[in-house]
């Protein structure tokens, strides 16, 4: 009962820390949202686009971005370009490698979606005198969002996962939190705290997402 007790009191103490520290997470991986799934789209109309030159650069990011690893891009922005004379701030950093990322990711998720939807709707559309703006975002775009909902639901999930990675150029997110508990105090709890944390905050994401696509159902 004694430990019991402990481990509570323990627990109390560190939560304004792992308060801090969420703060961070959640602002990272609110913003890399925002930023990233507009630049998806865009990439995936880029990858759809006519212009041979548009689809090739779009088509080259994506196999960059993709190819490599997404801590090698954190340290890349934040400890290489001012190499070159751009510098940013270790937060910036993280959210300018994380939308380059997770745009290249929507990206591919996003064409696939559109590329599913059948042509002969397109067609549909040009005889009904529809333009090529409307028929997209008013017939084809709505069809491929509700398509793409679970894989975008599980890089959201992936993403509040990999918002830890930043620890690397010393944010204090949650993972940071954590290991600093655990190397003062030398104890493990620190750690277990922060994996509940996690574990609480993908089974929240999670189940917004199921509720998002249930939404859409009406596209079926």
């Amino acid at each position: 009962m004694d430990m019991i007790n402990n481990i509570f009191e323990y627990t109390l103490l560190l939560m304004p820390q792992v308060l801090e520290g969420l703060e961070v997470t959640l602002k990272l991986f609110a913003l890399t949202l925002i930023f990233s799934i507009p630049l998806g789209i865009l990439l995936a109309l880029g990858r759809l686009s006519r212009f041979k030159l548009v689809k090739a650069l779009t088509s080259l990011y994506i196999v960059v971005i993709r190819g490599t690893p997404l801590l090698l891009q954190i340290v890349f922005v934040f400890f290489g370009l001012p190499l070159i004379g751009i510098t940013f701030d270790r937060f910036p950093a993280a959210l300018f490698a994380f939308s380059l990322n997770y745009g290249a990711y929507f990206a591919e998720i996003f064409r696939a979606g559109i590329t599913s939807i059948d042509k002969g709707q397109y067609e549909g559309a040009e005889v009904l005198g529809i333009s090529g703006r409307e028929t997209f975002f008013h017939i084809i775009f709505p069809q491929a969002l509700k398509r793409v909902l679970p894989p975008v639901g599980n890089e959201v999930v992936t993403l509040i996962k990999d918002t830890a990675l930043v620890y690397i150029i010393g944010l204090d997110e949650l993972l940071k939190v954590g290991k600093i508990a655990c190397n003062r105090d030398s104890s493990l709890i620190p750690l277990i705290i922060i994996a509940i944390v996690y574990l609480i905050l993908t089974a929240i994401l999670s189940k917004i997402m199921t509720v998002i696509e249930k939404k859409y159902d009406y596209y079926q």
